[in-house]
């Protein structure tokens, strides 16, 4: 059986791509994180959390964020709405345990949350849920290198996808394909054009995002800030 190619990202404090596996280990000792982190400033400052977010279907969609202690998670909320969920203002939650374990309220500070092997579920819209794991990986003492309550230090690249009608990279998705004839129904520009399936509407634009195909989402995938 052949293996499954790993998904890979960009650092984007050297701009260099990495497998998911050997990220965590490259931005521990990446030397243009290294230059922030004491630009910033060592001395004083607070508690900032490594956190590997990862959609809990897919191992394609992955982010690595540094999280300030102060913050909340009402603060990673909306950065996971704006970065890879936020369709209809749907309600969510964050819990130890997945759907039927403790809630955790979204008032409560990241630095009393975290800490090893803590792994929290953040769901979002419990009709069409999309399901994110946040697992602790590390924290250091020291200033925060941008003004925001979270930094983005890496992410996947988007999953390379194929048309189904002639093999070339696929950027549009038919949902009457997805959901009525149980096939993939990614698109190429030209196919998307041709595409005889209207019942679902007009082919969707692919986002890096686990959420394409889901609801109403229609991205823009892109991070808040």
């Amino acid at each position: 059986m052949t293996a499954r190619k790993q998904s890979r990202g960009i650092c984007h404090y050297c701009q260099k791509e990495y497998a998911k596996g050997g990220m965590i280990r490259h931005l521990r000792a990446c030397s243009k994180r290294g230059d922030a982190i004491e630009k910033a400033g060592i001395s004083g400052g607070e508690t900032l959390y490594h956190l590997r977010v990862q959609d809990s279907w897919s191992n394609d969609f992955w982010l690595d964020l540094e999280v300030r202690g102060s913050a909340r998670l009402q603060d990673l909320d909306h950065y996971l709405r704006a970065i890879w969920l936020e369709c209809c203002g749907h309600m969510s939650q964050f819990s130890v345990g997945g759907w039927s374990g403790r809630e955790i309220p979204k008032s409560r500070h990241i630095e009393r949350v975290f800490a090893p092997d803590v792994e929290l579920t953040h769901i979002y819209d419990f009709g069409t849920s999309s399901e994110t794991l946040i697992k602790f990986v590390d924290a250091r003492k020291g200033k925060p290198v941008t003004k925001q309550p979270m930094t983005l230090m890496a992410r996947n690249l988007a999953p390379e996808v194929t048309c189904i009608e002639c093999d070339q990279p696929a950027g549009w998705l038919c949902m009457e394909c997805l959901y009525e004839e149980d096939i993939a129904g990614t698109l190429c520009d030209k196919h998307a054009d041709s595409h005889p399936h209207h019942d679902y509407g007009e082919p969707v634009e692919l986002y890096n995002s686990p959420r394409v195909g889901m609801c109403g989402y229609s991205g823009p995938a892109k991070p808040p800030y």
